[in-house]
């Protein structure tokens, strides 16, 4: 099989990522086409004994980091969210849980959310998802942790409650001292 088929065949898995990463489709398609335009022109950079699928999706995350930077769009407003436009497969997935995954998922911080799409969803071993976003693996481990746990939280209590409960968790209970 070519470069370019192999690139091409990867293409799903890519645009699947970006949409998870971005929230938004034509974004998401355009991140593809930039991931593929870049590794085509820069095939000779690719090493042929390494992971392809784990290198596109490098470039990717570069290029959706670049674009943030860029548009300076690092914070998700709530009523302009990703989550409020998009709509639940008929038949395979219940509407609300859907929503309310989605919903979670972006409340995630960006770091906690890229190593928890590539890890779960994408299903990188925790040495491909190190590479990817250039951290330590023990870095990787810690944030999947980190983003299971939160996703956890908002799942089961909620956004708004979620964030009442970690920051609860997190201040000393205060002691009642009485004067003699």
């Amino acid at each position: 099989m070519s470069f370019e088929a192999e690139v091409v065949a990867w293409l799903p898995q890519l645009r699947r990522y970006a949409r998870a990463l971005t929230g938004d489709r034509a974004w998401a398609d355009d991140l593809v086409q930039d991931t593929a335009e870049r590794a085509l022109a820069r095939w000779s950079a690719f090493r042929p004994d390494s992971n392809l699928r784990a290198w596109l999706l490098t470039i990717l995350r570069h290029l959706y980091i670049d674009q943030l930077r860029g548009r300076r769009e690092i914070a998700v407003d709530d009523e302009s969210a990703p989550w409020r436009n998009l709509e639940a497969p008929h038949g395979e997935v219940d509407g609300l849980v859907l929503r309310d995954l989605q919903r979670a998922l972006y409340c995630l911080p960006v770091e906690q959310r890229e190593v928890l799409l590539l890890v779960c969803v994408e299903e990188l071993s925790y040495q491909e998802a190190s590479k990817a976003l250039g951290v330590p693996i023990g870095t990787v481990m810690s944030r999947l942790s980190r983003a299971r746990e939160h996703m956890r939280v908002l799942l089961t209590v909620g956004p708004a409650d979620g964030a009442a409960a970690g920051t609860a968790r997190k201040t000393a209970p205060l002691k009642v001292v009485r004067n003699p």
